[in-house]
């Protein structure tokens, strides 16, 4: 695949963040027997991904804002682009040393996203879109899974915890959903499962309670291999309210409904 001078400096820096995480991650797995515990460890290669992101970025467009998970919003002389990050999607997974997490960067254009990348550097999976390019893992062109009917359908999730999110709300659209589809699963990694959706190995996916960064590059990998994405509402203000249902057209659709109807009776 050709890829643009922008799309070519994404994945340069999210590929040597990936090299970071890797090396860190084999020390954390080590660390899992210790008394202390690897949470500092990995809070320190989490900043670290984090600097590699913004020192790559910055040197190649200087200008650009960034709006980042640990640095937060850092304005720019060019206020048209701005890059979303996320040097590491799934901290828990890798805490416990979970081979599913990522490295999320998006472009902005005048509040458009127009490129992504997330990258699993475990699996050494890249999962690549540019709006209007398709999307792509390793150079292999994506496309959204064909299944039609929830019934057939694997759905994965997000599922709040410690005390954040509705866990109720969650409870009433597990339930709902549970009862419509073949599987749901939880990867723990929001960006990669809408990797996984743009790529056909689930169906679908909803989540709410996510910041902008888990799913920028995401939402327009789904978008470019076919599918479809909406907040909870049906709206297309994800970025802004934290809520993603995406899927095929059919899909979408069907798991919109579907999380939105109340709890049936026993």
């Amino acid at each position: 695949m050709a890829r643009s001078a922008l799309l070519n400096v994404m994945v340069q820096a999210a590929m040597k963040a990936g090299r970071s995480l890797s090396r860190d991650f084999g020390e954390v797995q080590n660390l899992q027997v210790s008394m202390k515990g690897p949470g500092d460890y990995v809070s320190q290669a989490d900043r670290k991904a984090e600097e590699i992101v913004f020192a790559e970025l910055s040197k190649a467009r200087p200008g650009y804002a960034f709006l980042m998970e640990e640095r937060g919003a850092v304005e720019g002389e060019d206020a048209q682009h701005r890059w979303i990050v996320d040097p590491l999607d799934g901290t828990t997974n890798f805490l416990h040393g979970i081979p599913l997490f990522s490295v999320s960067i998006a472009l902005e254009r005048q509040g458009q996203v127009v490129a992504g990348v997330v990258y699993n550097p475990a699996m050494d999976e890249l999962y690549t879109a540019e709006r209007g390019g398709g999307a792509f893992m390793n150079d292999r062109r994506l496309r959204v899974a064909g299944r039609s009917k929830l019934t057939d359908a694997v759905i994965g999730c997000g599922v709040p915890h410690l005390g954040r999110g509705q866990h109720g709300n969650f409870l009433i659209e597990l339930r709902n959903v549970m009862a419509e589809v073949s599987g749901v699963r939880r990867l723990g990694s929001a960006a990669l499962d809408l990797a996984y959706v743009a790529a056909g190995r689930m169906d679908g996916f909803w989540e709410t309670g996510l910041s902008s960064w888990d799913i920028a590059a995401g939402i327009l990998l789904v978008r470019e291999a076919g599918g479809f994405v909406s907040d909870m509402d049906g709206a297309q203000d994800m970025l802004d309210n934290g809520e993603v249902v995406a899927g095929n057209e059919l899909i979408q659709r069907a798991l919109l409904k579907t999380v939105k109807k109340p709890l049936a009776p026993r």
